[in-house]
């Protein structure tokens, strides 16, 4: 499995949340959860925020944002994502799990 695969994704532009169907069965704190995390995240720096799924199950936070858009706070928009990568540490770990055994298909061994 090379291609990756959203998770869920927030536009500031659009002012829109999207959760990929596939991961409806997640629980709705969870949910509600990526969709605060998201919605804060393009209201504070702008742009666009996708968290994906790597081919390996690996999560990760993809920035993207309009070539014109000069609101777009880059320097922001790192120390954010840092910030989010510790904050959320667990909820991250607990979703690739989640990805790996059910959409990899990986046995989790006890340690």
């Amino acid at each position: 499995m090379d291609e990756e695969i959203v998770l869920c994704a927030a536009s500031s532009y659009e002012r829109k949340f999207y959760l990929n169907p596939e991961f409806e069965a997640l629980p709705e704190s969870i949910r509600q959860e990526l969709q605060i995390m998201c919605v804060m995240y393009t209201e504070d720096v702008g742009g666009i925020l996708m968290v994906i799924f790597d081919g390996n199950g690996n999560l990760e936070l993809k920035v993207d944002h309009e070539e014109n858009d000069f609101l777009f706070d880059e320097i922001g928009s790192v120390l954010k994502i840092k910030e989010m990568q510790q904050n959320r540490r667990e909820l991250f770990e607990a979703l690739e799990m989640f990805f790996r055994v059910f959409y990899l298909g990986e046995d989790i061994e006890p340690e």
